[in-house]
């Protein structure tokens, strides 16, 4: 298991007065990969590691040895972000868990398996994270927010890059900060917006309470990292 895994506190450790970075492998040059974590690693907190099975959303991403492959190039913290069906949660939390993940983030619309997958994750000792689709009204998270670490928005339509932002982001934003305050948790949750982020949508996103973004094309294709992240670092 990773360094990062057995430190559990490093969410607790994440900034709390500046936007967190956290990077979408999916938007890396993934022929060169190791070099491209190195390129990142003075800038990123997170590394973001997307997974679909073409059947929850419309995609085939990653697999369980590309995060182990990470593993052995990266120590930044590691969150897989599961967009797969029910049936196949809780095998895929076993996957992801021993190739090194440091948190796993299900979506709250696998409802059938959600409690169980929650349960996995504690005996794990991998912090929880709840992913809702931009369709999904935001109060079905409440039941579960004492026992998440993360808490995701998307702003798109699932697992399909280069959309704009839903007019609605911003409000789903103000909505679950209201719930993870009134949750009285027992631990921080992190508010995270993805998809649509842009150099126009990140300081809305911001200011509607997202404590960290999914950076995708917005980081790995930036002229200027050190300045992107500078930028990042200010709003």
């Amino acid at each position: 298991m990773s360094s990062t895994l057995r430190d559990a506190g490093w969410i607790d450790r994440l900034p709390t007065d500046r936007l967190i970075g956290e990077y979408s492998v999916w938007s890396a040059d993934l022929v060169r990969l190791a070099d491209e974590m190195a390129r990142i690693d003075a800038h990123a907190d997170i590394l973001h590691v997307d997974v679909a099975d073409g059947h929850f959303a419309p995609a085939f991403l990653f697999f369980p040895d590309l995060v182990a492959g990470l593993r052995k190039v990266s120590r930044k913290p590691i969150h897989v972000h599961l967009m797969v069906a029910d049936a196949v949660v809780l095998s895929q939390i076993e996957q992801f868990a021993e190739a090194g993940a440091d948190l796993i983030s299900l979506h709250v619309e696998n409802a059938s398996v959600a409690e169980a997958a929650l349960d996995r994750l504690d005996a794990l000792g991998i912090p929880a994270g709840m992913v809702l689709r931009v369709e999904t009204p935001v109060a079905e998270v409440a039941p579960y927010l004492p026992r998440l670490s993360f808490l995701t928005l998307l702003g798109t339509a699932i697992g399909v890059k280069g959309q704009g932002l839903n007019e609605a982001a911003g409000d789903r934003l103000r909505e679950a900060k209201a719930l993870i305050a009134a949750a009285n948790a027992p631990r921080r949750i992190v508010l995270a917006a993805d998809g649509g982020i842009r150099e126009h949508t990140v300081p809305l996103l911001r200011e509607a309470g997202a404590e960290t973004v999914v950076l995708g094309s917005l980081a790995f294709n930036a002229p200027d990292l050190a300045a992107r992240t500078a930028w990042l670092h200010g709003l």
